[in-house]
């Protein structure tokens, strides 16, 4: 069984207009709230989420000590607009 088709009950409190909104595209589009909602999920992981997950990704990064002084970045771009490094 794949991630995807394990699932898990979960109980929120959502605006009446959402809900309402959520139950006008199931309706349109013959899929359940659950589909509606899932979808909107992966949307919003797929992009804020994703950000926040880069974010989480980058401070493990730095306190692994995975990454490079901005001061030698610059120098090291100086130089190649200067056309000292091939």
């Amino acid at each position: 069984m794949t991630r995807a088709n394990i699932s898990e009950s979960v109980t929120l409190r959502i605006p009446v207009d959402v809900l309402s909104d959520i139950e006008a595209i199931a309706d349109a589009t013959e899929r359940s709230r659950s589909y509606i909602i899932v979808r909107a999920l992966r949307t919003y992981l797929l992009n804020e989420g994703a950000d926040i997950f880069a974010a989480i990704k980058g401070r493990e990064q730095i306190a692994a000590g995975e990454h490079e002084d901005l001061d030698d970045v610059i120098a090291d771009m100086d130089r190649i607009i200067a056309g000292k490094v091939a």
